[in-house]
């Protein structure tokens, strides 16, 4: 089984990207992935922004694919991430089960 690729890219100004990383953890370990494999990019500039299409802190991306794709023609920011919880609530951070579904459906397709 190959493992995915996971990235968290975050904005130091974003309080949310510890908690993002534990998330993300917990939802790897759950499945048998090893967590130490994250990739993390701390985004610095406006430039870095641009590069990674980055729309704001934090970004989790699986196989090169944000989890929650941001809306169409989002610019890229240093700012913190809003994410919707599957009730509708905002919240700093995606839901967990989200990413434990794009987690899954990259295992699915190893």
């Amino acid at each position: 089984m190959r493992a995915p690729r996971v990235e968290l890219l975050w904005w130091s100004g974003c309080p949310s990207h510890g908690t993002a990383r534990a998330m993300l953890e917990e939802a790897m370990t759950g499945l048998g992935l090893d967590p130490a494999g994250i990739e993390t990019l701390q985004v610095v500039t406006d430039a870095d922004a641009a590069r990674e299409c980055f729309t704001g802190s934090p970004t989790i991306r699986v196989d090169g694919r944000d989890i929650v794709p941001p809306e169409e023609g989002a610019p890229p920011a240093l700012t913190c991430r809003v994410y919707f919880r599957q009730d509708g609530r905002p919240s700093p951070l995606p839901d967990p089960a989200l990413v434990r579904h794009a987690l899954e459906r990259s295992l699915d397709h190893a």
